[in-house]
């Protein structure tokens, strides 16, 4: 095997991907991808969600995603009607099994949130629902969605 061409490979901070799904409030770049890595099995980036965007309910099918926090606030909602939430600070992992309804939210007003973000798959996934959040709205604030529903 030639290890050199088919080992371990580095994508630098400033070699990611925008190429990617974007969302008005939230910018998603690729690292770990087949085409740049020739990774199979698993998807791998970056996120930055600026203050009072969130997601629309959703889930992402049978993939398996985790999200690391850098920098700033996530708020997670989760279940059949977004009943239940928590918030990770920067350290803290969030894992979101396959077809969980969930939707993610930048918790603070002030500052954008930074993570990384591990997908078991390939395939952008993103299965919107219709589910009434419980999460206020904040017109004044020029709140955008970061999955919009289709």
């Amino acid at each position: 095997m030639d290890w050199e061409k088919h080992g371990v490979k580095i994508v630098r901070a400033g070699e990611l991907d925008p190429n990617t799904t974007q969302s008005p409030g939230m910018t998603r770049a690729a690292a770990i991808t087949n085409a740049r890595t020739g990774a199979s099995k698993l998807w791998a980036g970056t996120v930055v969600v600026q203050p009072h965007a969130k997601t629309g309910p959703h889930h992402h099918g049978e993939l398996e995603t985790v999200i690391y926090i850098v920098r700033g606030r996530a708020r997670m909602r989760w279940g059949d009607r977004l009943e239940f939430q928590a918030e990770a600070d920067p350290g803290d992992f969030i894992y979101v099994p396959p077809y969980v309804p969930h939707q993610e939210i930048n918790a603070r007003p002030d500052v954008p949130c930074e993570a990384v973000i591990v997908r078991s798959g390939q395939d952008p996934v993103v299965v919107n629902l219709d589910i009434e959040t419980p999460e206020p709205v904040n017109e004044s604030e020029g709140e955008k969605p970061f999955h919009p529903p289709h």
